[in-house]
């Protein structure tokens, strides 16, 4: 009687610790209740051997939830999912003779359910799929990984070569092991590559990003500056919910992470956030209501007065099953992981991808990419066919680790750089790309400037870099059909509107106003600048150096900015949008940043007058100074140009037509 009371007490120790979602302690319970119960009461037993099997169940104890699932069946159990549940485990775990015969019992006392249906497919193709594999290669990436569970890899920076991942292992923060797991909670932790671009071992992100809680799963902004991440507190009284929060990049750290309240739903989870290529929209993992079943991916438009409506994807993405960890590429394709459609064991990788109208088409990602484990949190390296992603596979402990992965391809891509003539790079710039194809994309551009592209063969391209406060610029490209891959660069320097912007590679005849052969490369392309730019006027201007008379230096400046505007004209440049001026020697250099790198020897905000030069006693860099000042630039005036013309001819015309009907 007393073992009787202690099981009784140990299960209802359990049920209140698998209440909030303790299932690695309640698991504990339950079988010191089980082992208390005698073998005789049967209905006991199989009661308890049931809410064992849960527990491995959620917390991937596959193995044991298989021995579990087995006696709750022994002792009749009267709930036909734990048929279900063997079926599945067995499944993970590659057993798939034995998953199909337990799929088919359970479709014997449950007719036409879909999950069973979907199991004995994937049972009966994954054999398939693994005789005859795809050109995906994959390879354990011990570096990375601990003795505990390391999952949800994200590449970041420029370069890609920053690699954020979730961890358990004995560095993340706290002392306490959790009720779910059994192991630490997780934090979010950091590999870099040196110099020689060689990973090193990750390192916990030194933020208040990590807490005593579980985080995990985390993404970024397209530009970066953003961090979205899963956070599950826990409270001894109340079940867990995953929670997403924000953080914002200041300098080299991450600030304090805000709550990101998508609904006023709060008996729901939020987790494993993912932000669109372009910036509009947050996809993320939820069950709350009005899912197809499980977990599903769930999506929220992101403006700039805060958060839009939720919407669910719906099928073909969301099943019966789980939809978990939406990831995309800067392609526009989506990556997740699920249960619910046709795979080969626990969580399988998919790859889904949207047509014109907006309908997905989803494709399994087949071995080796997937396993009979749980196969999730995939990160590519840019535009490129490799990266990571993380697997239980091999894992008798249900434990995660990270693994990379390539696939051979022949990839064509266009990479520009946006950045200010005679300056620095333009982060906040667009580059606008349309083809003879039917593309046509708003891309825009990433800390350094840089922005990368798919480009399709025999397909002829225009790039449009843009800048608010800058003046446009244009490039064309076609690349033929090739057999290897190939990077093609462009670069588009914007020229300021407020500023003055030199001329390159102008020149002219020693002591004349006669333009050199060298100087049509330059000329050409500021008649191209003003050709892209058709509503802007210039002043186009000439400068000397402080030797030789004011009066001479003057004339001969005037008459070197008319030669240019002259050969401005001559190519096909109205001659109202040019105002020629010599300057002679009044206008010394002002010394940039960007010069003032080049030439350690002055300092931004020098101003190259005569007496500054003659104070130098190097003439090596007196006469670098007299070089600055011996420039062409030129300086816009108006942005109207033209602007108005259509309509003030629609006005006239509309004027005389009111006449001609008084007439």
């Amino acid at each position: 009687m007393l073992t009787g009371c202690g099981a009784d007490q140990n299960i209802r120790k359990g049920d209140a610790l698998y209440a909030i979602g303790e299932y690695f302690d309640a698991a504990a319970q339950y079988k010191k209740g089980y082992s208390r119960t005698s073998v005789k009461d049967k209905a006991k037993r199989g009661e308890r051997a049931w809410k064992m099997a849960e527990c491995y169940r959620r917390i991937n104890y596959n193995a044991k939830a298989i021995g579990t699932y087995q006696n709750a069946i022994r002792y009749h159990y009267p709930d036909s999912m734990a048929v279900f549940y063997l079926a599945q485990m067995q499944h993970r775990q590659g057993d798939y003779k034995n998953a199909l015969k337990n799929y088919q019992a359970f479709l014997d006392s449950v007719p036409g359910d879909q999950r069973a249906i979907i199991g004995m497919q994937g049972c009966m193709q994954a054999p398939i799929w693994k005789a005859k594999p795809t050109l995906y290669t994959v390879k354990k990436e011990p570096l990375f990984n601990s003795r505990r569970s390391d999952f949800s890899p994200v590449l970041y920076g420029d370069e890609w070569d920053q690699l954020f991942l979730s961890s358990t292992r004995p560095q993340a923060s706290g002392s306490e092991m959790s009720g779910i797991t059994g192991i630490k909670a997780g934090d979010l932790f950091l590999a870099k590559k040196d110099e020689k671009g060689k990973w090193q071992a990750p390192e916990q992100i030194e933020s208040e990003v990590n807490s005593e809680y579980d985080e995990g799963a985390c993404c970024f902004s397209p530009d970066g500056k953003t961090m979205y991440f899963t956070r599950c507190s826990h409270d001894p009284s109340y079940p867990r919910y995953a929670q997403i929060f924000t953080s914002q990049r200041s300098d080299a750290s991450w600030g304090k992470p805000t709550l990101l309240e998508i609904s006023r739903d709060t008996l729901s989870s939020y987790a494993h956030p993912a932000v669109s290529p372009d910036g509009n929209w947050l996809y993320f993992t939820s069950d709350m209501p009005g899912g197809l079943g499980g977990l599903d991916i769930w999506r929220i438009a992101i403006t700039e007065s805060g958060l839009g409506g939720v919407e669910n994807l719906g099928e073909p993405i969301n099943s019966a099953g789980d939809e978990m960890f939406p990831v995309f590429r800067p392609t526009g394709e989506l990556y997740f992981s699920s249960n619910g459609h046709v795979g080969m064991g626990g969580l399988d990788l998919f790859r889904a991808e949207q047509d014109t109208t907006g309908t997905w088409t989803v494709e399994n990602m087949r071995y080796p990419m997937n396993s009979p484990g749980d196969d999730f949190g995939i990160t590519f390296e840019g535009l490129h066919n490799r990266g990571f992603f993380s697997t239980n596979r091999g894992d008798a402990r249900g434990w995660d680790h990270i693994m990379s992965f390539e696939c051979p391809e022949v990839l064509q891509t266009v990479k520009g750089w946006v950045y200010e003539k005679d300056g620095y790079e333009l982060p906040e710039a667009v580059v606008y790309m349309v083809g003879n194809d039917g593309t046509n994309l708003k891309l825009s551009v990433k800390g350094d400037g840089s922005f990368e592209q798919v480009i399709q063969p025999n397909v002829d391209y225009i790039l449009l870099g843009t800048c608010k406060g800058y003046l446009n610029h244009t490039e064309a490209l076609r690349v033929d059909t090739s057999s290897v891959s190939q990077e093609y660069t462009l670069q588009f320097p914007l020229a300021n509107i407020s500023a003055p912007v030199l001329v390159r590679n102008v020149f002219y005849e020693f002591d004349s106003a006669e333009l050199t052969p060298n100087s049509t490369q330059a000329l050409d392309s500021l008649a191209d600048l003003l050709q892209e730019n058709p509503n802007i006027t210039i002043e186009l201007a000439s400068h000397c150096d402080y030797r030789g008379a004011d009066e001479y230096n003057e004339r001969l400046s005037q008459r070197r900015a008319e030669s240019v505007v002259n050969y401005l004209i001559e190519h096909g440049i109205k001659e109202d949008r040019l105002t020629p001026v010599g300057y002679g020697e009044s206008r010394p250099k002002v010394v940039t940043r960007k010069i003032a790198e080049q030439n350690p020897f002055l300092q931004e905000g020098d101003t190259l007058t005569e007496a500054f030069i003659l104070r130098i006693e190097d003439e090596a860099k007196q006469e670098v100074c007299n070089a600055l000042n011996r420039r062409t630039e030129f300086r816009v005036l108006r942005t109207t140009y033209g602007l108005f013309e259509g309509l003030l001819k629609k006005e006239e015309s509309e004027v005389e037509k009111q006449e001609e009907e008084k007439e």
